[in-house]
């Protein structure tokens, strides 16, 4: 559920892990000039990427592969890269060969498991974040996408235990806490989820998700002047919020959700 690609941008040096002893040649024949290298074209990988520029990400992550093929991290990056082209089946490729490469690293399973929520198959992305847990049981990132993938599948009680369990892990984990409240809501606990939006709005009042949620939650509930002060700091923000199809497939907000806002959406528009 919500946000189906949560990835985390790996910022990783070429060093990221030591490689299988069947590489341990090849790694020592590369020299430290090699290296340098290596590390500035990395650095303009992570820039093109922190400018939204995935594709010049990936040309990067390409080049390295081809210089340190061995190496698990430029792997996994040029999957994050594909991943934010929504080039899911290509992304999944190369996780798949950063986990030969390094089969107890946790983060190539989890950004594996994002693609794998994009493309609808919830039960491939919970096997991934099982195993990053099995890795680092306080993975509080796995925690929140096990949660998500179980909204997928509509196992809401499920998604909220897990939700919770990410935020006892990391309690400013934002996100997460986010995810709860929405899924509390689904589950028709509307005043516990309308005392969680508020807190997290208190807390992270920059945070357009939870101010587009307070706004459908406090029109449903006849607070008609809280929700659209809510709603103009939301547009201001992020537009995004105001395409419902965005919302369902992209964020992957739960339906009574949806629905509660496109109802203050249709009604705002015609007052």
């Amino acid at each position: 559920m919500f946000k189906s690609i949560i990835v985390a941008i790996l910022i990783l040096c070429l060093a990221w892990i030591s490689p299988p002893p069947a590489f341990a040649q090849e790694q020592i024949t590369i020299t430290e000039e090699q290296l340098a290298q290596g590390e500035a074209i990395a650095q303009k990988a992570i820039e093109a990427t922190q400018q939204g520029d995935f594709a010049t990400a990936q040309a990067y992550w390409t080049q390295l592969i081809e210089a340190f093929p061995t190496n698990p991290a430029v792997w996994s990056n040029r999957g994050n890269a594909l991943v934010s082209q929504n080039k899911l089946e290509e992304a999944i490729a190369d996780y798949n060969q950063s986990i030969i490469l390094a089969p107890d690293a946790p983060d190539p399973y989890l950004n594996r498991g994002t693609a794998y929520e994009g493309l609808g198959e919830y039960q491939r992305a919970i096997a991934d974040y099982n195993k990053v847990l099995e890795l680092d049981p306080n993975d509080a990132m796995a925690y929140n996408n096990l949660g998500n993938a179980n909204a997928g599948l509509h196992n809401w009680d499920t998604a909220v235990e897990l939700y919770h369990k990410a935020t006892e892990i990391a309690p400013n984990f934002a996100f997460a806490g986010a995810n709860e409240s929405l899924a509390l809501y689904e589950l028709g606990k509307k005043d516990e989820a309308l005392r969680k939006m508020r807190n997290i709005v208190r807390k992270y009042p920059m945070f357009p998700d939870m101010r587009a949620a307070l706004t459908a939650a406090l029109w449903e509930n006849g607070k008609q002047g809280e929700a659209e002060s809510n709603w103009v700091a939301t547009v201001g923000m992020d537009s995004r919020y105001k395409d419902l199809d965005w919302l369902r497939e992209v964020r992957r907000w739960p339906p009574s959700m949806i629905q509660a806002l496109e109802s203050f959406i249709n009604l705002d528009a015609q007052s």
